[in-house]
């Protein structure tokens, strides 16, 4: 299998100091799927080239949608799962990480397992961030697992590859990320045994207007 793991932010200015903590979270994640053995991806919005003014991918003729949103279109629908990590803006998800992913459509996440992390350079670690996500996700098709890793004041556990810092208890921390792979990786693995296998026919996803979600007459 195959997840995606999206740094939720563009910021490389302080503070916070320093800056892109996300990265070194999305690098510690990564590190932790790569013990359980596990392919994945870092998604970085800065090195993503997003169209603006803002134009969906799914709103481009087939074919004509810029090289890096296709390219990124095609690594969401490949990918078995993914891990969103986000700092917490006005009690919301990164913007920056809303702004990408709304360049696609649910039928490239969906039926698909995610995960919420949630950082901060203070003592929350992004948990009301979390709670939005939680919707945001359930939209676009791939279901937060229960398990989510909130990180408070991230330069004190991270270093800029990801590595814990020194003073640290790795086994604390790797059984506190861990729990929420755990999960996640259990359940891409169902999804994906029923996505080859399963019987049920799924439903048609929303591909052409919001009036799709109207009901009979309306």
């Amino acid at each position: 299998m195959t997840f995606l793991v999206f740094i939720g932010s563009e910021r490389e200015s302080t503070p916070p100091r320093p800056a892109r903590l996300g990265e070194r979270v999305a690098m510690a994640c990564a590190r932790r799927l790569t013990t359980h053995q596990v392919q994945h991806e870092l998604v970085d919005p800065l090195k993503i080239d997003q169209p603006s003014p803002f134009k969906p991918h799914f709103s481009y003729a087939k074919g004509k949608a810029p090289r890096a949103l296709e390219d990124l279109a095609r690594r969401i629908h490949d990918a078995d799962g993914y891990v969103m990590v986000s700092p917490e803006y006005n009690h919301s998800m990164s913007p920056a990480l809303a702004h990408l992913l709304n360049h696609f459509g649910s039928s490239l996440f969906s039926y698909k397992p995610s995960a919420i992390v949630t950082y901060s350079a203070g003592q929350w670690g992004g948990a009301r961030a979390a709670v939005n996500m939680r919707t945001y996700l359930a939209e676009l098709g791939c279901l937060p697992v229960s398990a989510m890793v909130h990180v408070p004041k991230a330069h004190e556990i991270f270093d800029e590859t990801g590595a814990y810092l020194d003073g640290l208890d790795p086994d604390h921390w790797d059984g506190y990320l861990d729990r929420t792979v755990k999960q996640l990786l259990w359940w891409a693995e169902a999804a994906a045994r029923q996505r080859a296998h399963g019987t049920a026919e799924k439903p048609a996803a929303f591909t052409r207007a919001p009036s799709q979600r109207n009901a009979p007459g309306n």
